[in-house]
């Protein structure tokens, strides 16, 4: 794993997304911001919906991902504009 691309594939493959953005947010390829829309969150409180996305990431988050700022809604909160 490299970067903001592979982070989002990790989390497209694990979860049925129907938006993923991810950035580096400070170009060192271990500090990184996302941004998940899935309708696997339905139902579920923001602890759980994280949770979610931590295990899509597996072992990464231990190892390489040293920073990880997440925001998760689900497609309805998306079409609201919930941002």
């Amino acid at each position: 794993m490299s970067g903001a691309e592979d982070i989002k594939e990790l989390i497209e493959q694990s979860l049925e997304t129907s938006h993923v953005e991810v950035a580096d947010t400070t170009g060192g390829g271990d500090h990184f911001q996302a941004l998940v829309v899935s309708s696997a969150f339905e139902g579920k409180n923001r602890v759980q919906q994280h949770q979610l996305v931590y295990q899509a990431l597996g072992d990464n988050m231990r190892e390489r991902i040293h920073a990880l700022a997440l925001k998760t809604l689900t497609p309805g909160q998306w079409q609201e504009g919930t941002r």
